[in-house]
């Protein structure tokens, strides 16, 4: 007697997370020495005066529409590009904030998807944490909000990618920002030290994001924010996506579906989850401007 067939299989298990790490770690790292190139040899003529490169200022978006600071198109971090294609396609993601006086070690190296900083909200004295920091443009932002009495923290687990963000740091004058060498599953600060927490198109990129979101509630203070732009799907991967190495490594094959990346916040205990979508940059494929608040 025949047996039954086995139902075709729909959903496959991610690459192994060593894999995948590498694979991220060494599409950034090459994206940082780009970078780094192009600016030693342009002599990066856009340094800023530190005296009056961080006055503190307004960046909040004039609209309320949260698909303004995320609107990711094809040029953002799809894998289809290279890499000179993407560095410094996202800094329209910036337009009308103050990037103008900020290097352009800084504004190539914004491999993002959207303008976390334009939904933050941040406020003067605020702490603030970047997961995926990579060469500093959104620190030095939120910097620029939080002013003199505020303190910005970005994480990064890639060598080159901390080098260039030190580098970028010393020319924009930043003395309110750190960076710190660590993974965002287990993020390298205490617990409930952080009042907001951005991050722009890094999240997708870890195969285990539920523990990148606990961490995130952990090191938030109560009533902190979460407030993110990444990319998110609106249909399943099939399972070459998902098993892909450069799709994963370019923010597509470890995205979430926007109900999964909800459910997840709120089990790693946040509230008032909101989900908004930008543009569509492949079928089923969206920047999304991510909100959630620990509760106080």
């Amino acid at each position: 007697m025949s047996q039954p067939q086995t139902p075709a299989q729909t959903h496959a298990d991610p690459p192994n997370p060593s894999q995948v790490r590498e694979a991220v770690r060494e599409r950034y790292a090459r994206a940082a020495g780009r970078v780094r190139e192009a600016a030693d040899v342009t002599n990066d003529r856009r340094l800023p005066d530190p005296a009056t490169a961080f006055p503190l200022v307004d960046l909040t978006p004039a609209t309320d529409d949260a698909s303004a600071a995320a609107c990711c198109g094809p040029d953002c971090c799809a894998p289809e590009n290279t890499d000179a294609d993407q560095l410094g396609a996202v800094a329209a993601f910036y337009h009308g904030t103050a990037t103008d006086d900020l290097p352009t070690s800084v504004t190539d190296a914004a491999l993002g998807c959207g303008n976390p900083t334009a939904i933050a909200e941040l406020r003067p004295g605020e702490t603030v944490l970047d997961l995926g920091s990579g060469g500093g443009i959104d620190c030095f932002l939120a910097a620029k909000q939080v002013g003199p009495a505020g303190h910005v923290i970005g994480v990064d687990m890639t060598d080159e990618m901390l080098a260039l963000a030190a580098r970028n740091q010393q020319r924009v004058g930043a003395t309110n920002v750190e960076f710190r060498k660590g993974q965002i599953e287990q993020i390298p600060v205490d617990d409930g030290s952080v009042d907001v927490i951005i991050s722009n198109c890094v999240i997708n990129l870890s195969t285990d994001k539920d523990a990148v979101l606990r961490d995130a509630f952990r090191v938030l203070k109560p009533g902190g924010r979460f407030r993110v732009s990444d990319i998110v799907l609106t249909r399943e991967l099939s399972i070459d996506e998902e098993q892909y190495l450069a799709e994963w490594a370019g923010c597509i094959a470890g995205a979430l579906h926007r109900d999964t990346f909800a459910a997840s916040l709120g089990a790693a205990g946040f509230q008032d989850v909101r989900l908004q979508l930008g543009d569509a940059w492949r079928d089923g494929v969206h920047s999304a401007s991510i909100t959630a608040t620990k509760p106080a």
